[in-house]
C-alpha cells in the first residue's frame, strides 16, 4: 500500500485514519481477488459481503478501543450505545458494494462523529486511488495533504452532475439535459467528489441512511459547499438532504 502524506491532524482524526487504513488492507486482497475470479453471482455477492464485515469489525474495534465510552453505528452490525451517548462513531465499511462485487474500482470506507448529532469529523478513504479526504469542524477540507473547495462554477451548462438518487426519482429539470451527467454507485465518494470540486452539482434521493451521507456533509460544508432540500432550503438534518453544490449554483440546481 502506498503511504499517505497528510498534515498534522487532531488525535481524532488520527483514530479514523488509522482505522480506515488498516480496515481497507482485507478490502483490497479481496478486491484485488474478485478482479482475477471467475465466481457466480452467488459467491460472489458472498465474498464481498464476507469482506465488508470484516471490515466493520476492524473499525469497530479500532475506534472504541481508542475511544471506548463512545456509541457505535454501521450499516453492518448492530448500534452499540456507549457510556457517553453524546458521542458516537458513524460508519459505512463498504460504500459502493455493487462496484465493489463487479471489480470496479470505484468504492470507500466512510467514518464520521457525531457529537450531540452534530457531525464533528469526517474520514472517506479511497483505498484504490489512495485519496483520504477528511475534514474537522472549522477546520476547512482536505484531499491527502492538500486543502479543498467546491467548484467555483455559475454556469448550469459548465458543470458537472452525479445523481446519487434512484432513477424514478431524479429530477426532471430542463437544464439536465444539457448537462454532463454521472452516476458512480458510490454516495460517499460522490460526496467526497463534490467537496473536491471534481463534480458541481449532486442530486441525493429520499430517506438517506446516516452512515451514508454523515462523512460527507462535514466534507461538504467544510469544502464552502451547500446542503439543500429538494426546495433548495439550506438543512443540517441528513434526511432533508437532496441536493449538494457550491452557493452560487444552487439557486439553479433547484429550477
Amino acid at each position: 500500500m502506498i503511504s499517505v502524506k497528510l498534515p498534522i491532524q487532531s488525535s481524532v482524526l488520527t483514530v479514523m485514519t488509522k482505522a480506515a487504513i488498516k480496515a481497507s488492507k482485507g478490502l483490497l486482497r479481496d478486491f484485488s481477488e474478485l478482479e482475477h475470479l471467475q465466481v457466480s453471482v452467488k459467491s460472489n455477492k458472498d465474498f464481498v459481503t464476507s469482506a465488508d464485515v470484516k471490515a466493520d469489525k476492524i473499525l469497530k474495534e479500532e475506534l472504541l478501543y481508542a475511544r471506548p465510552s463512545y456509541s457505535f453505528l454501521s450499516e453492518e452490525s448492530e448500534e452499540i450505545v456507549g457510556e457517553d451517548p453524546s458521542y458516537r462513531w458513524i460508519v459505512d465499511p463498504l460504500d459502493g458494494t455493487i462496484n465493489y462485487m463487479h471489480g470496479f474500482p470505484h468504492w470507500a470506507i466512510s467514518i464520521a462523529l457525531e457529537k450531540n448529532d452534530e457531525i464533528i469529523a469526517a474520514v472517506t478513504y479511497d483505498p484504490v486511488k489512495n485519496e483520504i479526504f477528511f475534514a474537522e469542524k472549522g477546520c476547512g477540507a482536505y484531499l491527502n495533504d492538500k486543502k479543498i473547495r467546491v467548484s467555483g462554477r455559475r454556469s448550469i451548462f459548465d458543470t458537472l452532475i452525479s445523481f446519487g438518487a434512484k432513477d424514478e426519482e431524479m429530477p426532471l429539470r430542463p437544464h439536465i439535459s444539457s448537462c454532463k451527467v454521472r452516476k458512480t454507485g458510490s454516495t460517499t465518494l460522490d460526496m467526497a467528489y463534490l467537496a473536491a470540486g471534481r463534480f458541481d452539482i449532486l442530486y441525493f434521493g429520499s430517506n438517506p441512511n446516516k452512515w451514508d451521507i454523515a462523512a460527507g456533509m462535514l466534507l461538504i460544508k467544510e469544502a464552502g459547499g451547500i446542503l439543500a432540500d429538494k426546495n433548495g432550503k439550506l438543512t443540517s438534518i441528513y434526511k432533508d438532504v437532496a441536493v449538494m453544490t457550491n452557493v452560487n449554483l444552487l439557486p439553479l440546481a433547484v429550477l
